[in-house]
């Protein structure tokens, strides 16, 4: 099995197009194939973490994710923000989060802590 560091761009579309090809009869684990179908597919991720990281989501836009997952209004964000003019206040960007709400949103929504922290 010759594998090699995924250096360079080319590197990385390289190793794309080759495990691109185990995706529709992806090999059995414990086989040879499968090893190195697993292995390029741990270069793929660390060289992806290098050069692609994906950034913190915005507290507002984790809130209005979990809104729109959840088909929730603003009359149902009462509970985690405070009345309705709160609400638009955070939704809109003219308020932060205080500790509290970001305690409820992670309780009763399930929002990551650190999605709300920001």
């Amino acid at each position: 099995m010759e594998i090699h560091p995924i250096r360079t761009e080319d590197d990385y579309k390289t190793t794309l197009e080759e495990v691109s090809a185990f995706f529709d009869n992806e090999p059995d684990p414990g086989t040879s194939e499968g090893d190195r179908f697993e292995v390029l597919l741990t270069l793929l991720g660390a060289y992806e973490a290098k050069h692609f990281p994906v950034g913190a989501p915005d507290p507002v836009e984790a809130i209005r994710f979990r809104m729109d997952q959840q088909g929730l209004t603003v009359a149902d964000m009462q509970p985690y923000i405070g009345n309705p003019n709160r609400v638009y206040e955070v939704l809109n960007r003219k308020r932060g989060l205080s500790l509290a709400m970001i305690r409820r949103l992670h309780a009763g929504l399930g929002i990551p802590a650190d999605a709300l922290i920001g």
